[in-house]
């Protein structure tokens, strides 16, 4: 299958997100991402799992910020990391599921008829998260 798109993937997702240090803590201490840079003045953190790089921009004013409605709202509906397989799955949701802030939408199902499973949850500060697993 020839390709013929002019881009090669994502260099990185940028989310806003009302508490700065809870979403960097989220991705570093409860995913394993790393920190690989920051701008307090902006102020910006920038996490990567060594394939995809987290830009988290801190909302100006959080208390009167708008929170994203899927169904209601244009704009990023959920954004969806692969790990290796169902057993990385099942690791993934024990650590959201006592991670502060973070609330599961679903633990861990099939999608469809399977065999790929997925759960879903919101971060801290209601980013949707989803986790994928190809099926074997």
């Amino acid at each position: 299958m020839s390709n013929t798109a002019l881009t090669q993937g994502a260099h990185h997702i940028g989310l806003t997100v009302p508490n700065l240090a809870d979403a960097a803590a989220f991705f570093t201490e409860t995913l394993g991402f790393a920190q690989v840079g920051e701008k307090p003045l902006y102020p910006a953190i920038f996490v990567s799992d060594g394939s995809t790089m987290i830009t988290l921009w801190q909302a100006a004013d959080p208390a009167t910020a708008v929170s994203f409605d899927r169904k209601n709202v244009i704009g990023l509906h959920h954004i969806a990391f692969k790990v290796d397989d169902a057993a990385a799955l099942d690791t993934v949701h024990e650590k959201v599921q006592v991670a502060a802030g973070v609330e599961i939408e679903f633990a861990p199902e099939a999608v469809g008829d399977g065999p790929n499973k997925h759960m879903m949850c919101a971060i801290p500060g209601g980013i949707r998260v989803e986790f994928f697993a190809p099926g074997s």
